[in-house]
């Protein structure tokens, strides 16, 4: 337990023991299935824990389903399952079955509730989820499709994206018409977390 770094993280005590415990995992299993880029994993708590808690932070008010798509190592969506937000119920989607059976491993080791589905995003049955994540997945234009299946009509995605995002943006407003707020990454110099809501195709 390292308490300043669970000070800064702005997590209780239960939650980032449980962290530890993932982290513990990713560098166990890396190795074997490639879950993050190995050379993230030395600086893993700035790189993958607090830019998914940021995601994280970035649902305040909101509840219900949380569905996070390709969800690969665990982030943000399986972060968000360890960080135990009441009213929250967290599916994890990952066709690779290996990935799929380190988060239900995680999810199992560390008590923590989660549903991890191993298919396809495109075959998932639509989740109607309150709240959608999926980082480092695709283009915009690709995860506004996602959504129209995934993302319940007054549901909200949250979408890290790096410097080029404006240009994303700009891109998907070609095929989709939607509201989008970009709160600024605290990991990420120029990065962003979009907000997205009200998503309907032109």
């Amino acid at each position: 337990m390292n308490p300043a770094l669970a000070s800064s993280l702005n997590v209780s005590r239960e939650t980032f023991e449980r962290l530890e415990h993932y982290v513990a995992l990713l560098h166990k299993w890396n190795p074997k299935i490639n879950l993050v880029s190995r050379g993230t994993l030395q600086d893993v708590w700035e790189r993958h824990i607090r830019d998914s808690l940021q995601v994280f932070e970035a649902a305040e008010g909101l509840t219900g389903a949380w569905v996070d798509l390709g969800s690969g190592g665990g982030l943000p969506g399986l972060v968000v399952a360890l960080a135990q937000r009441p009213g929250f119920s967290v599916t994890l989607v990952e066709s690779d079955q290996r990935k799929a059976a380190f988060l239900r491993t995680v999810l199992r080791e560390t008590g923590s509730t989660g549903t991890v589905i191993a298919e396809r995003i495109e075959a998932t049955e639509p989740q109607s989820a309150a709240v959608l994540s999926a980082r480092a997945l695709a283009a915009l234009p690709q995860l506004l499709g996602f959504c129209e299946r995934h993302l319940a009509q007054e549901g909200v995605a949250l979408l890290p994206k790096g410097i080029t995002w404006k240009n994303e943006v700009a891109e998907a407003q070609k095929s989709f018409s939607f509201h989008c707020e970009a709160i600024k990454s605290c990991t990420q110099e120029g990065a962003v977390i979009l907000r997205i809501r009200e998503i309907s195709r032109v």
